[in-house]
């Protein structure tokens, strides 16, 4: 009865789009999680002096949440432009179908209905990616704090040890980090060695190509400025475009 009733909520709110563009549980979601990152941000320095690692873990986790529903919401608001795009009859007879649907009221402006609608709200990929930054937290904590102890910077002479930071990170951890990401993901979306290994000889590459494209910058100016305790999230608030787009090329490959 209860599973019955969600699915019911759940297929309404995925048919139904703000102003025609924007799917209003992908916006919904979005807006709790944006909650939940405020609150995080305002209270971080006395978590993290309390529980370093947990406060991490739990950081992680809702940037990457926060990474895949850009993502998704991405996908579906391209999906749904593509189609009004594609025929104006096909807004009208949207558009009809929400006038005569007098039973359920539009929810928020003016929501329209479509019957060739983008794919619903995906809560498992969302579940994934929220447990694989909060498993590989802890490795990100320790690997930081291995770079803080062997390149630490100085005073008379900061930028040198940031760059060794940055040739480390990128040369070692990002490959490293990279397998892990789509083992995981593969693994976890029930993947097996196949799926696996062509995953890795399609988008692995090029994936690591555009990592060296962002990530050098970005930890520059982490290593070189950001204190120990705020790097993770730094690098966390950073890469939800990142992530978004890790999301959309894992998505991308695991559809076809």
């Amino acid at each position: 009865m209860f599973s019955a009733t969600r699915r019911r909520v759940l297929d309404g709110l995925n048919s139904r789009y703000i102003y025609g563009r924007l799917p209003l549980l992908h916006t919904i979601v979005f807006l709790v999680e944006m909650a939940v990152t405020m609150r995080l941000a305002s209270k971080f320095n006395s978590y993290y002096a309390d529980r370093p690692v947990l406060t991490t873990m739990v950081t992680n986790a809702v940037l990457g949440g926060v990474a895949d529903t850009v993502a998704q919401l991405i996908t579906a608001f391209k999906t749904q432009r593509h189609k009004r795009s594609r025929s104006t009859s096909d807004d009208f007879f949207s558009i009809e179908i929400h006038e005569l649907d007098k039973e359920r009221p539009p929810a928020l402006g003016e929501l329209g209905y479509a019957s060739d609608r983008p794919p619903a709200f995906d809560f498992e990929r969302l579940t994934r990616f929220m447990s694989y930054g909060f498993f590989m937290a802890p490795v990100q904590f320790q690997w930081f704090k291995f770079l803080s102890r062997t390149f630490p910077l100085t005073k008379n002479s900061p930028t040198i040890p940031a760059l060794k930071r940055v040739a480390v990170d990128q040369l070692m951890f990002a490959p490293f980090g990279l397998v892990c990401f789509f083992t995981f993901m593969t693994v976890a979306e029930g993947g097996d060695r196949r799926m696996l290994f062509r995953k890795f000889q399609d988008v692995y590459l090029p994936t690591l190509r555009a990592n060296f494209v962002l990530w050098p910058a970005v930890q520059i100016l982490n290593f070189r400025v950001v204190p120990l305790q705020f790097q993770i999230p730094f690098v966390s608030t950073v890469g939800i475009a990142w992530t978004a787009y890790l999301s959309l090329t894992n998505s991308a490959e695991e559809s076809n």
